[in-house]
């Protein structure tokens, strides 16, 4: 695996500014002074030979070109990009297992997620809100609420115990609506109704990460790599078995992120395109200076679109996913600068905010806003949703000229704000995002103890647990990772650092601004997939590149894949306090490996 996002090959340069490194990983085209490096053929006659056999310096990057040559478009995108542009680039061997291999992991993923997927039949820990609201969802397109011992009804098969009275709830309706839809294709009577959502969504999502890997990384060897990690995760797959909405969370942020990688290529192709056609219309070849002054505009990005749509989407699921619409659309204007830099831009900071950013922002947000607007349109539609007719009721001067739905949802919001703000109560599994990491407290959904003779159990005390306790390996090692990934991007200037510690900040950092609210773990599967790739990516490093030493090469396989081995076994241990399976007390408390986990 080549770690550089830009395959090193050889080519000279005369009397052009010298490329730096820059914090996009690729090469920036703007120094004060330019260089000159003598080409093969300047050279003496007696030292051409060993020039040839022994390029040296900037004579080894393929980012280096003739002034001439510096504004084509073979040499803009290769710059910006690099070699490999898309799956197509690579060799006809290697199409099919850009698709296999995320394949490959979403089958493992699907194993492990569908398998026993109705055990236990029963509502486990937050179900029995999200799956009776999905089920009021299906029947009225809002919630409502639910008869004392409604739980009991629903593990009985009988779920049709609905009141007319509307229920008042404070997550928004996307994840639900994805759970009802699995309820809809196998019925609301059983468990794999219930959870079949989850399940799906949580397969696609490795499927995701693989993909997305592969695009990062450009090794099939690494997207195999984050697959596997992801699929065999205890703390994402029992997010997965379980419907909560956490998971799509996870997925339509991870889904924002990928379209946003493509979004990054697509900006670079139609610069350098548009430079180059700019170049070819100007003497010499190379752009006039009020051209390059702040470099063309970009037309409408399509993929920004689609990740818009997936941020609104995410925010419809849980607003954590705020946070990620701010990171993400900071993001995606600071690959712009640095495109526009590297392509030799001279004011590239002032012209990505104007050319970029300011499109960005209105490509992104109001995408975003709408979306999730539209998410509610099951409670426009009603006439009796909680706060649905609260407009009509409560005037308010200076605001009565937007429409009383629009009045009533803005105050159902500030509602819902408020009791987020000051939930507090104490519950025996909160935990700290100080102990997220290292799975100090995860959330206990299901605990049984069951006689012998009863539930499969042949001695004498035993037990059947679901505890989305992560796998040591994958949540351990990536908070090394971290570490590493952090001095990386801060030394190495890496791009692909910055963005996998932009999902994990994202996604974690905003909870050490609520100190006294009741959190729990299972909230760190939002970031999670980022933390796969974190991890992923120092395996990549131990792996080394495609043209060091054999040896070298066969030492980092070694690695990875020991890595990859405890990571399943890890897996395999814990599975059955994963799955409800049923055990002896004695191997349950075997699994226990700190006195929190209890």
């Amino acid at each position: 695996m080549n770690q550089s996002s830009v395959p090193a090959t050889d080519s000279g340069t005369a009397e052009t500014p010298v490329p730096s490194r820059d914090t996009d990983g690729t090469a920036a085209a703007d120094t004060k002074e330019p260089v000159r490096e003598l080409t093969t053929w300047e050279l003496p006659q007696n030292h051409r030979k060993d020039a040839r056999l022994k390029p040296r310096g900037l004579e080894r990057q393929s980012w280096i070109a003739r002034p001439a040559e510096a504004f084509t478009s073979k040499s803009l995108r290769n710059r910006l990009i690099g070699g490999i542009h898309s799956w197509r680039d690579y060799p006809p061997s290697l199409r099919l297992w850009f698709w296999l291999i995320p394949a490959l992991t979403a089958v493992l993923a699907g194993v492990l997620r569908f398998v026993r997927l109705e055990v236990p039949h029963s509502l486990v820990f937050d179900e029995t809100y999200y799956v009776k609201d999905a089920y009021s969802y299906l029947v009225s397109g809002y919630e409502r609420s639910w008869p004392a011992k409604a739980n009991d009804s629903f593990n009985a098969g009988n779920p049709d115990v609905l009141l007319n009275s509307p229920e008042y709830v404070v997550h928004p309706p996307v994840g639900k609506w994805m759970i009802a839809f699995g309820m809809w294709l196998f019925g609301a009577d059983n468990p794999l109704g219930w959870r079949f959502g989850a399940a799906l969504i949580g397969t696609l999502t490795v499927f995701l990460v693989s993909l997305i890997a592969l695009k990062l990384f450009r090794s099939h060897t690494l997207g195999l790599v984050a697959g596997v990690l992801l699929a065999v995760d205890g703390h994402h797959l029992v997010l997965s078995r379980t419907s909560l909405l956490d998971i799509f969370l996870a997925f339509w942020i991870l889904a924002a992120f990928g379209a946003l990688l493509l979004d990054r290529d697509d900006g670079r192709r139609r610069l350098a395109s548009r430079l180059a056609v700019q170049a070819a219309a100007s003497p010499g070849g190379v752009p006039s200076p009020l051209q390059l002054l702040s470099g063309p505009w970009l037309g409408m990005r399509w993929w920004r679109l689609v990740a818009g749509l997936c941020l609104g989407l995410a925010v419809g699921t849980k607003w954590s996913a705020l946070s990620f619409v701010a990171v993400f659309g900071l993001m995606t204007v600071f690959w712009d600068m640095s495109a526009r830099r590297i392509a030799g831009i001279r004011s590239w900071a002032s012209a990505a905010i104007i050319k970029d950013g300011i499109a960005a922002f209105f490509t992104l947000v109001p995408v975003a806003c709408a979306t999730y607007v539209a998410t509610w349109t099951g409670w426009f539609l009603s006439k009796d949703a909680y706060y649905r007719q609260w407009a009509a009721t409560n005037p308010s001067p200076g605001w009565d000229w937007l429409p009383n739905p629009i009045r009533s949802l803005a105050h159902y919001h500030l509602e819902a704000y408020k009791f987020h703000q000051g939930l507090s109560s104490d519950h025996p599994y909160e935990s700290s995002p100080w102990t997220w990491l290292v799975m100090g407290r995860p959330t206990s959904f299901y605990y049984q103890a069951p006689k012998q003779g009863t539930s499969g159990c042949v001695v004498e005390t035993c037990s059947s647990a679901i505890l989305p306790v992560g796998n040591p390996v994958v949540w351990w090692g990536g908070t090394i990772a971290l570490v590493i990934l952090l001095f990386w991007w801060a030394g190495r200037r890496d791009w692909r650092a910055g963005a996998i510690l932009a999902g994990v900040a994202a996604g974690y950092l905003p909870w050490f601004m609520y100190p006294e609210r009741t959190m729990f773990v299972f909230y760190a599967v939002s970031f999670e997939p980022f933390l796969v790739l974190a991890l992923t990516y120092v395996l990549g490093l131990a792996l080394g590149r495609s043209n060091d030493p054999p040896w070298r090469r066969r030492s980092g396989l070694y690695v990875v894949g020991l890595v990859v081995m405890l990571a399943v076994i890890a897996t395999a241990f814990f599975y059955p306090v994963l799955t409800a399976e049923v055990i002896s007390y004695q191997d349950w408390r075997m699994r226990m490996w700190m006195p929190s986990w209890i």
